[in-house]
């Protein structure tokens, strides 16, 4: 297994696609996710654009989906949800298909929607991407930041570095064995750094003080929780997550 940090979609290979790709948007598409499939939503299915998404989302009927996105940060006009996965609570999600679009996850996502296996990590769910990974045993894999607008985002790398500390210890490998590029030694060494604290990261970082300037406290506070649900968010069709049976 060769793993591949890239800090934002755009920096990943136009020419190429991984065995599986992780896509990261810790602040907070796909903690969003994660939480949503393991509240019991049928699936989330994933849009950088809002028109497409009102237009797929209306073949859905109105009791059996969800409208959930934001830009800048803030819930799109209109629209049942936000992006807080504060709200992804069962009686609000279960067995409804949240149609989501957001600033980066979402473009982070349609970029490697072509990759044979696409899933996604945040801080939640990190053993469970983990556990796929060691099971599953790809040859490359790309861990794919969603970052800020094209620009990168700390948070998004320091989880691909919990990712990376964790299939080191439990894969019993070497880092020198598995880094396809040298952003992995630097993905590893910033988890290396924060992993204690990694709220006061997020009140560092460019991401968190936006949502601080929402009243997101509690977003932040949530979205450093690691490994306390056994979800894994796969894509089933381009832009289609469901939960891993």
């Amino acid at each position: 297994m060769k793993l591949f940090v890239y800090h934002t979609p755009e920096l990943t290979p136009e020419d190429s696609l991984p065995d599986c790709a992780v896509v990261i948007d810790v602040l907070r598409a796909t903690t969003t996710i994660a939480t949503a499939l393991d509240s019991g939503a049928e699936a989330v299915q994933a849009f950088s654009d809002i028109d497409i998404l009102m237009e797929k989302s209306e073949n859905w009927l109105p009791d059996k989906r969800l409208r959930a996105g934001e830009r800048g940060g803030e819930k799109v006009a209109g629209f049942d949800l936000g992006n807080s996965p504060l709200d992804c609570v069962p009686e609000v999600v279960a067995d409804k298909r949240l149609f989501l679009t957001t600033t980066n996850g979402t473009r982070a996502l349609q970029r490697v929607a072509q990759a044979p296996i696409v899933i996604t990590a945040a801080q939640v769910n990190r053993q469970a991407v983990v556990n796929y990974l060691l099971e599953k045993q790809p040859l490359t894999v790309w861990l794919v930041g969603s970052g800020w607008q094209g620009s990168y985002s700390v948070e998004d790398t320091a989880c691909g570095g919990a990712i990376i500390e964790l299939l080191v210890e439990q894969g019993k490998m070497s880092l020198e064995e598995i880094a396809g590029n040298d952003e992995v030694i630097g993905a590893f060494s910033l988890y290396s750094q924060w992993q204690d604290d990694l709220v006061t990261m997020f009140h560092k970082c460019s991401h968190g003080q936006r949502l601080l300037l929402l009243n997101c406290h509690e977003d932040l506070e949530y979205c450093a929780k690691t490994d306390i649900m056994d979800v894994l968010p796969i894509q089933k069709d381009p832009g289609v997550l469901v939960k891993q049976s």
